[in-house]
Protein backbone atom coordinates (compact mmCIF):
# COMPACT_ATOMS: atom_id res chain seq x y z
CA UNK A 1 0.00 0.00 0.00
CA UNK A 2 1.01 3.66 -0.60
CA UNK A 3 2.37 6.15 2.09
CA UNK A 4 -0.77 8.43 1.74
CA UNK A 5 -4.64 8.25 0.65
CA UNK A 6 -4.98 11.41 -1.04
CA UNK A 7 -7.05 10.58 -4.30
CA UNK A 8 -8.95 7.98 -5.61
CA UNK A 9 -7.13 8.20 -9.06
CA UNK A 10 -3.97 6.95 -6.56
CA UNK A 11 -5.14 3.30 -6.57
CA UNK A 12 -3.92 1.03 -8.86
CA UNK A 13 -6.87 -2.19 -9.34
CA UNK A 14 -5.16 -4.28 -7.47
CA UNK A 15 -4.35 -1.85 -4.28
CA UNK A 16 -8.53 -1.02 -4.48
CA UNK A 17 -9.40 -4.55 -4.30
CA UNK A 18 -7.01 -5.16 -1.40
CA UNK A 19 -8.86 -2.20 0.62
CA UNK A 20 -12.77 -3.94 -0.57
CA UNK A 21 -11.09 -7.63 0.39
CA UNK A 22 -9.69 -6.24 4.08
CA UNK A 23 -13.20 -4.25 4.45
CA UNK A 24 -15.24 -7.47 3.98
CA UNK A 25 -12.92 -9.03 7.15
CA UNK A 26 -13.70 -5.68 8.56
CA UNK A 27 -17.06 -6.07 8.09
CA UNK A 28 -17.15 -9.72 9.72
CA UNK A 29 -15.61 -8.25 13.21
CA UNK A 30 -18.24 -5.93 13.31
CA UNK A 31 -20.98 -8.68 13.54
CA UNK A 32 -19.66 -10.06 16.26
CA UNK A 33 -20.55 -8.74 20.02
CA UNK A 34 -16.91 -7.08 20.93
CA UNK A 35 -16.28 -5.16 17.88
CA UNK A 36 -12.48 -4.35 18.94
CA UNK A 37 -9.09 -4.74 17.46
CA UNK A 38 -5.79 -4.19 18.94
CA UNK A 39 -4.14 -3.50 14.89
CA UNK A 40 -3.59 0.02 15.84
CA UNK A 41 -3.12 -0.28 19.94
CA UNK A 42 -0.55 2.49 20.90
CA UNK A 43 -1.39 4.24 17.99
CA UNK A 44 -2.82 7.94 17.80
CA UNK A 45 -4.22 9.28 14.90
CA UNK A 46 -6.33 12.70 14.52
CA UNK A 47 -9.16 13.80 12.47
CA UNK A 48 -8.41 17.17 11.54
CA UNK A 49 -11.32 18.74 10.36
CA UNK A 50 -11.70 22.73 8.78
CA UNK A 51 -15.06 21.92 7.25
CA UNK A 52 -18.43 20.76 9.34
CA UNK A 53 -18.98 17.02 9.12
CA UNK A 54 -21.40 14.33 10.47
CA UNK A 55 -21.34 11.05 8.55
CA UNK A 56 -17.36 10.81 7.84
CA UNK A 57 -16.11 12.46 10.69
CA UNK A 58 -18.01 9.91 12.86
CA UNK A 59 -17.17 6.90 10.69
CA UNK A 60 -13.71 7.69 10.73
CA UNK A 61 -13.73 8.24 15.01
CA UNK A 62 -15.32 4.59 15.39
CA UNK A 63 -13.21 3.20 12.32
CA UNK A 64 -10.01 4.46 14.72
CA UNK A 65 -11.61 3.24 18.02
CA UNK A 66 -12.35 -0.49 17.00
CA UNK A 67 -8.63 -0.64 15.52
CA UNK A 68 -8.16 0.64 19.11
CA UNK A 69 -6.13 3.80 18.09
CA UNK A 70 -5.86 6.41 20.36
CA UNK A 71 -8.31 9.57 18.85
CA UNK A 72 -7.80 13.18 18.77
CA UNK A 73 -10.76 15.25 17.37
CA UNK A 74 -9.82 18.43 16.06
CA UNK A 75 -12.22 20.86 14.98
CA UNK A 76 -11.56 24.54 12.75
CA UNK A 77 -14.20 26.53 14.95
CA UNK A 78 -12.93 26.96 18.32
CA UNK A 79 -9.16 26.28 17.74
CA UNK A 80 -6.49 29.12 16.84
CA UNK A 81 -7.29 28.08 13.12
CA UNK A 82 -9.99 30.93 13.71
CA UNK A 83 -7.46 33.22 15.47
CA UNK A 84 -5.78 33.00 11.97
CA UNK A 85 -3.23 30.15 12.47
CA UNK A 86 -2.21 28.30 9.20
CA UNK A 87 -2.13 24.84 8.15
CA UNK A 88 1.38 24.56 8.18
CA UNK A 89 1.57 25.84 11.89
CA UNK A 90 -1.68 23.50 12.90
CA UNK A 91 0.33 20.59 11.08
CA UNK A 92 3.83 21.29 12.75
CA UNK A 93 1.47 21.36 16.36
CA UNK A 94 0.28 17.70 15.38
CA UNK A 95 3.91 16.50 14.64
CA UNK A 96 5.02 17.87 17.87
CA UNK A 97 2.87 15.94 19.81
CA UNK A 98 3.62 12.60 18.11
CA UNK A 99 0.70 12.06 15.71
CA UNK A 100 0.88 9.00 14.45
CA UNK A 101 -1.59 9.67 11.16
CA UNK A 102 -3.89 12.56 10.52
CA UNK A 103 -7.64 12.32 8.89
CA UNK A 104 -8.05 15.83 6.89
CA UNK A 105 -11.07 17.33 5.69
CA UNK A 106 -10.57 21.05 3.74
CA UNK A 107 -12.50 23.48 1.81
CA UNK A 108 -9.74 23.88 0.39
CA UNK A 109 -8.73 21.74 -3.11
CA UNK A 110 -5.18 20.33 -2.64
CA UNK A 111 -4.83 20.63 1.01
CA UNK A 112 -4.53 17.23 2.14
CA UNK A 113 -1.91 16.74 -0.93
CA UNK A 114 0.25 19.64 0.20
CA UNK A 115 -0.09 18.41 4.12
CA UNK A 116 1.32 14.96 2.61
CA UNK A 117 4.44 16.71 0.84
CA UNK A 118 5.29 19.75 2.47
CA UNK A 119 7.23 18.19 5.16
CA UNK A 120 5.37 19.52 7.93
CA UNK A 121 4.47 16.53 9.01
CA UNK A 122 5.92 12.85 9.19
CA UNK A 123 3.03 10.70 9.28
CA UNK A 124 0.37 9.12 6.67
CA UNK A 125 -2.61 11.83 5.49
CA UNK A 126 -5.94 10.48 4.51
CA UNK A 127 -8.18 12.38 2.91
CA UNK A 128 -11.77 13.01 3.72
CA UNK A 129 -12.54 15.75 0.98
CA UNK A 130 -10.68 18.76 -0.12
CA UNK A 131 -13.16 21.09 -2.01
CA UNK A 132 -14.43 20.15 -4.53
CA UNK A 133 -11.77 17.83 -5.51
CA UNK A 134 -11.51 14.25 -4.14
CA UNK A 135 -13.39 12.29 -1.20
CA UNK A 136 -11.39 8.69 -1.95
CA UNK A 137 -12.73 7.19 1.24
CA UNK A 138 -16.47 7.70 0.05
CA UNK A 139 -15.68 6.65 -3.29
CA UNK A 140 -14.40 3.25 -1.99
CA UNK A 141 -17.60 2.41 0.50
CA UNK A 142 -19.69 3.20 -2.42
CA UNK A 143 -17.36 0.36 -4.51
CA UNK A 144 -17.79 -1.97 -1.18
CA UNK A 145 -21.87 -1.36 -0.95
CA UNK A 146 -22.06 -1.85 -4.85
CA UNK A 147 -19.79 -5.53 -4.71
CA UNK A 148 -21.66 -6.75 -1.70
CA UNK A 149 -24.89 -5.66 -3.26
CA UNK A 150 -23.76 -6.87 -6.71
CA UNK A 151 -21.88 -9.69 -6.71
CA UNK A 152 -22.30 -10.73 -2.64
CA UNK A 153 -20.14 -10.18 -0.12
CA UNK A 154 -18.18 -13.78 -0.26
CA UNK A 155 -18.67 -13.89 -4.09
CA UNK A 156 -17.11 -10.66 -3.72
CA UNK A 157 -13.83 -11.43 -2.57
CA UNK A 158 -10.67 -11.06 -5.20
CA UNK A 159 -13.55 -9.34 -7.65
CA UNK A 160 -13.56 -5.89 -8.84
CA UNK A 161 -16.54 -4.41 -10.25
CA UNK A 162 -16.16 -5.31 -14.29
CA UNK A 163 -18.95 -4.89 -16.80
CA UNK A 164 -21.29 -3.12 -14.08
CA UNK A 165 -22.93 0.03 -15.28
CA UNK A 166 -23.00 2.99 -12.94
CA UNK A 167 -25.22 6.17 -13.16
CA UNK A 168 -24.28 9.37 -10.93
CA UNK A 169 -27.07 12.12 -11.46
CA UNK A 170 -26.57 15.63 -10.05
CA UNK A 171 -24.55 18.08 -8.76
CA UNK A 172 -21.33 17.00 -10.60
CA UNK A 173 -19.78 20.53 -11.17
CA UNK A 174 -19.06 20.74 -6.92
CA UNK A 175 -19.24 17.18 -6.20
CA UNK A 176 -15.84 15.70 -5.36
CA UNK A 177 -17.69 12.38 -4.72
CA UNK A 178 -18.13 12.03 -8.27
CA UNK A 179 -14.68 12.73 -9.34
CA UNK A 180 -13.65 10.21 -6.64
CA UNK A 181 -16.10 7.56 -8.03
CA UNK A 182 -15.45 8.13 -11.56
CA UNK A 183 -12.00 7.35 -11.23
CA UNK A 184 -12.23 4.34 -8.67
CA UNK A 185 -15.27 2.70 -10.59
CA UNK A 186 -13.56 3.57 -13.95
CA UNK A 187 -10.21 1.68 -12.13
CA UNK A 188 -12.39 -1.20 -10.91
CA UNK A 189 -13.82 -1.87 -14.56
CA UNK A 190 -16.88 -0.42 -14.22
CA UNK A 191 -18.98 1.51 -16.92
CA UNK A 192 -19.81 5.07 -15.59
CA UNK A 193 -22.42 7.81 -16.35
CA UNK A 194 -22.99 10.84 -15.82
CA UNK A 195 -26.44 12.62 -15.71
CA UNK A 196 -26.94 16.80 -15.00
CA UNK A 197 -28.06 20.12 -16.36
CA UNK A 198 -25.35 21.17 -18.62
CA UNK A 199 -24.61 23.88 -16.21
CA UNK A 200 -23.79 21.51 -13.18
CA UNK A 201 -21.06 19.82 -15.42
CA UNK A 202 -17.67 20.52 -15.24
CA UNK A 203 -15.24 21.87 -18.07
CA UNK A 204 -12.91 19.23 -19.56
CA UNK A 205 -15.16 16.56 -19.10
CA UNK A 206 -13.69 14.89 -22.65
CA UNK A 207 -10.86 13.92 -20.40
CA UNK A 208 -13.06 11.86 -17.99
CA UNK A 209 -13.37 7.87 -18.12
CA UNK A 210 -17.28 8.61 -18.10
CA UNK A 211 -20.18 8.90 -20.64
CA UNK A 212 -22.08 11.76 -20.68
CA UNK A 213 -26.43 12.46 -20.80
CA UNK A 214 -28.71 14.65 -20.03
CA UNK A 215 -31.16 12.17 -20.36
CA UNK A 216 -32.21 10.45 -17.27
CA UNK A 217 -35.19 7.96 -18.16
CA UNK A 218 -33.32 6.95 -21.17
CA UNK A 219 -30.09 5.59 -18.75
CA UNK A 220 -32.20 4.12 -16.12
CA UNK A 221 -32.81 0.47 -17.60
CA UNK A 222 -29.13 0.09 -18.45
CA UNK A 223 -28.35 0.68 -14.73
CA UNK A 224 -26.88 -1.64 -12.42
CA UNK A 225 -26.78 0.77 -9.53
CA UNK A 226 -28.09 4.70 -9.54
CA UNK A 227 -26.18 7.58 -7.50
CA UNK A 228 -27.76 10.31 -6.62
CA UNK A 229 -25.99 13.63 -5.61
CA UNK A 230 -27.14 16.31 -3.54
CA UNK A 231 -27.20 19.76 -5.31
CA UNK A 232 -24.52 22.07 -2.74
CA UNK A 233 -26.13 25.14 -2.83
CA UNK A 234 -23.49 26.47 -0.28
CA UNK A 235 -20.79 25.99 -2.89
CA UNK A 236 -23.04 28.13 -5.26
CA UNK A 237 -22.76 31.46 -6.28
CA UNK A 238 -25.00 31.57 -9.33
CA UNK A 239 -28.20 30.42 -10.64
CA UNK A 240 -26.95 26.75 -11.89
CA UNK A 241 -30.57 26.18 -12.90
CA UNK A 242 -34.38 27.69 -12.95
CA UNK A 243 -36.06 26.35 -9.78
CA UNK A 244 -36.12 22.83 -7.32
CA UNK A 245 -39.46 22.16 -8.83
CA UNK A 246 -37.76 21.79 -12.70
CA UNK A 247 -35.08 20.27 -11.66
CA UNK A 248 -36.39 17.46 -9.27
CA UNK A 249 -38.77 16.79 -12.47
CA UNK A 250 -36.05 16.60 -14.65
CA UNK A 251 -33.31 14.89 -12.60
CA UNK A 252 -35.15 13.75 -9.49
CA UNK A 253 -35.41 10.27 -8.48
CA UNK A 254 -38.97 8.96 -7.72
CA UNK A 255 -41.20 5.93 -7.98
CA UNK A 256 -42.22 5.47 -11.32
CA UNK A 257 -38.68 6.43 -12.46
CA UNK A 258 -36.89 3.58 -9.86
CA UNK A 259 -39.94 1.24 -11.55
CA UNK A 260 -37.48 1.79 -14.76
CA UNK A 261 -34.40 0.52 -13.64
CA UNK A 262 -33.66 -3.11 -13.98
CA UNK A 263 -35.05 -5.81 -10.58
CA UNK A 264 -31.56 -6.03 -8.93
CA UNK A 265 -30.48 -2.36 -9.42
CA UNK A 266 -29.98 -0.38 -6.52
CA UNK A 267 -30.05 3.39 -5.52
CA UNK A 268 -27.56 5.02 -3.52
CA UNK A 269 -26.63 8.55 -1.80
CA UNK A 270 -23.40 9.89 -0.25
CA UNK A 271 -25.63 12.02 2.03
CA UNK A 272 -26.78 14.10 3.24
CA UNK A 273 -30.07 13.59 1.38
CA UNK A 274 -32.44 16.53 0.06
CA UNK A 275 -35.97 14.33 0.09
CA UNK A 276 -38.18 15.84 -2.45
CA UNK A 277 -35.59 17.65 -4.43
CA UNK A 278 -33.17 14.73 -6.10
CA UNK A 279 -35.05 11.72 -3.94
CA UNK A 280 -38.21 10.82 -2.96
CA UNK A 281 -39.38 9.82 0.65
CA UNK A 282 -40.45 6.75 -1.53
CA UNK A 283 -37.25 5.71 -3.15
CA UNK A 284 -35.16 7.14 -0.24
CA UNK A 285 -36.73 4.55 2.05
CA UNK A 286 -37.52 1.46 -0.16
CA UNK A 287 -35.38 -1.84 0.04
CA UNK A 288 -33.54 -1.11 -3.00
CA UNK A 289 -32.06 2.10 -1.43
CA UNK A 290 -28.63 1.40 0.30
CA UNK A 291 -27.67 4.96 2.41
CA UNK A 292 -28.05 3.15 5.58
CA UNK A 293 -26.12 0.29 4.20
CA UNK A 294 -23.34 2.95 2.82
CA UNK A 295 -22.84 4.24 6.21
CA UNK A 296 -22.13 1.18 7.92
CA UNK A 297 -20.02 0.38 4.74
CA UNK A 298 -18.21 3.45 5.72
CA UNK A 299 -16.86 2.14 8.80
CA UNK A 300 -15.64 -0.14 7.47
CA UNK A 301 -13.71 0.71 4.88
CA UNK A 302 -12.20 3.14 6.40
CA UNK A 303 -10.80 0.44 9.37
CA UNK A 304 -9.68 -1.26 6.48
CA UNK A 305 -7.29 1.74 4.71
CA UNK A 306 -6.73 2.77 8.43
CA UNK A 307 -5.37 -0.86 8.93
CA UNK A 308 -3.26 -1.24 5.76
CA UNK A 309 -1.99 2.50 6.49
CA UNK A 310 -1.10 1.99 9.50
CA UNK A 311 -1.29 -1.78 10.91
CA UNK A 312 0.84 -4.91 10.79
CA UNK A 313 2.23 -6.89 7.95
CA UNK A 314 -0.39 -9.59 9.06
CA UNK A 315 -3.37 -9.91 7.19
CA UNK A 316 -6.43 -8.36 8.95
CA UNK A 317 -8.33 -11.83 9.43
CA UNK A 318 -5.45 -12.95 11.49
CA UNK A 319 -6.08 -10.52 14.07
CA UNK A 320 -9.72 -11.09 13.85
CA UNK A 321 -9.16 -14.97 14.69
CA UNK A 322 -6.68 -13.70 17.24
CA UNK A 323 -9.53 -11.81 19.01
CA UNK A 324 -12.35 -14.52 18.71
CA UNK A 325 -10.14 -16.41 20.50
CA UNK A 326 -9.78 -14.82 23.52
Amino acid sequence: MMRHLISAADLTRDEAVLILDTAEEMARVSDRPIKKLPALRGRTVCNLFFEDSTRTRISFEAAEKRLSADVINFAAKGSSVSKGESLKDTAQTLEAMGVDAVVIRHGASGAPYRLANSGWIDAPVINAGDGTHQHPTQALLDAFTMRRRLIGPDAGIGQDLSGKRVTVVGDILHSRVARSNVDLLHTLGAEVTLVAPPTLLPVGMDSWPCEVSYDLDAVLPKSDAVMMLRVQRERMNAAFFPTEREYSRRYGLDGDRMAKMPEHAIVMHPGPMVRGMEITAEVADSPRCTVVEQVANGVHTRMAVLYLLLGGNEPAVTHARTEEGK
